[in-house]
């Protein structure tokens, strides 16, 4: 299962992971890094195509920080959010301040070397996981158990 985590988007609304995420399914995206987003960017041709080919999916990216860095969430999230022109690609950044080590345990993720995905179901079922960049099997695992769970 997918943890209930709290996060705001850079547009500034209020979620509650996963059931106040959109699709029926829903990707998430998790980056550790700042350097992450390279990886994350491998990703999204194939998201958006996968979104516009599905009415009950979506994605998302769910930057991870430590609640240490909760102080700083203005400046952190303000910098993200000046850094991305396109509204659609803020809307769908989730920035989430947690106990990472928790976080991480509960999702069996070993490091933060790379970045993590997840396809969960409003209730957290996971359904499909993997891990760093985008591959034309891995993509082909995803869209195979969406077709699986189309609604």
């Amino acid at each position: 299962m997918f943890p209930n985590v709290f996060g705001k988007n850079l547009e500034l609304e209020h979620f509650n992971i996963p059931s106040d995420l959109e699709g029926a399914l829903n990707l998430v995206i998790i980056p550790f890094k700042q350097w992450h987003q390279s990886l994350v960017n491998q990703w999204s041709f194939f998201l958006n195509t996968l979104e516009s080919e599905f009415f009950n999916f979506r994605y998302y990216e769910i930057p991870t920080l430590s609640y240490g860095y909760k102080l700083m969430r203005f400046m952190i999230d303000g910098g993200m959010r000046a850094g991305i022109p396109d509204k659609s690609v803020r809307k769908r950044t989730i920035t989430v301040y947690l106990n990472k080590n928790e976080f991480r345990k509960s999702l069996d993720i070993p490091s933060e070397n790379t970045i993590y995905l997840f396809l969960i179901t409003k209730k957290g079922d996971i359904l499909w996981r993997s891990e760093g960049e985008y591959t034309p099997i891995k993509a082909e695992e995803l869209k195979n158990i969406i077709l699986r769970y189309k609604t």
